[in-house]
């Protein structure tokens, strides 16, 4: 399968993996980077990215185990499993190290990436990171996530998540959040789990870990990720935090160019050629 836009071609498949089949959208060569999406979407955020990307880069967006087209894996999601499974893709396509991007909840499975495995992640991107600590734990345990909606015969569980959804998209913009709600309902049950497998992380603890050149990105219109920003920031030794003015959560797929850009520049800066 293969999508077109401007820059290099985008090749779908799927990669067998120890951690079961992946799903991934490919484009470009050279060296590797890896883009992980936010709860509860797919390679599709990075659709318009993937193209700008790959001009410079081996660009390789993966969906998430129980998201997309992905396998579910066995056993209780966590991030740290999901970290597991996105080292365990870069082993199948033989990349013994890559620059890792994240935005939201790809945001915290790259942090997991980074501290579990130093040596191999290059150059680390945090957009829209959150800040999960104790504090957070204890704040959301037993609150209701945003994409939680009880299913109705009628359908209006459908119109409940748009609507809930809505306030942190540009006004206006149905192609955002039409493209959200496709990736929501394949999801299924894991549209609302996704977020909870965030809040049981304990990102505090991993943070110092972190020892390759970091960037966050703070889309300054995300009232979740751009508050904590500096937070995130300030925990890892060395890193750079960047507003983006306007951004916000759909930021990759709202905002692709000024995305793709502050990836390329950060990647190209800190990385050493093979």
């Amino acid at each position: 399968m293969s999508a077109t836009g401007a820059g290099s071609r985008v090749e779908r498949r799927f990669v067998s993996t120890r951690h079961g089949r992946i799903h991934v959208a490919i484009a470009g060569a050279g060296f590797p980077v890896l883009l992980l999406h936010q709860t509860p979407r797919s390679w599709d955020e990075y659709r318009d990215v993937l193209p700008l990307l790959g001009r410079d880069f081996r660009v390789i967006a993966m969906d998430t185990p129980g998201f997309g087209d992905s396998d579910r894996p066995a056993g209780v999601p966590s991030i740290e499993l999901w970290a597991q499974s996105a080292l365990g893709l870069l082993d199948a396509l033989d990349e013994p190290y890559a620059a890792i991007v994240g935005h939201h909840t790809g945001a915290a499975i790259a942090v997991e990436v980074a501290a579990a495995a130093t040596t191999r992640v290059r150059a680390l991107v945090l957009s829209a990171c959150p800040f999960v600590d104790a504090a957070r734990r204890a704040k959301h345990a037993g609150m209701r996530v945003i994409d939680d909606v009880e299913t109705r015969t009628d359908g209006v569980h459908l119109a409940e998540l748009w609507a809930r959804r809505q306030p942190f998209y540009p006004a206006g913009d149905t192609d955002l959040l039409r493209r959200f709600m496709i990736d929501a309902l394949r999801a299924g049950e894991m549209a609302a789990e996704g977020h909870r497998v965030v809040n049981r992380y304990r990102m505090e603890d991993r943070l110092g870990h972190i020892r390759c050149p970091t960037l966050v990105i703070a889309p300054t219109g995300d009232p979740h990720a751009h508050p904590v920003a500096p937070k995130v920031a300030g925990a890892i030794g060395g890193s750079i935090l960047r507003e983006l003015s306007g951004g916000m959560v759909p930021l990759p797929d709202q905002m692709p160019e000024a995305f793709a850009g502050l990836v390329r520049d950060f990647v190209i800066a800190h990385i050493a050629e093979r």
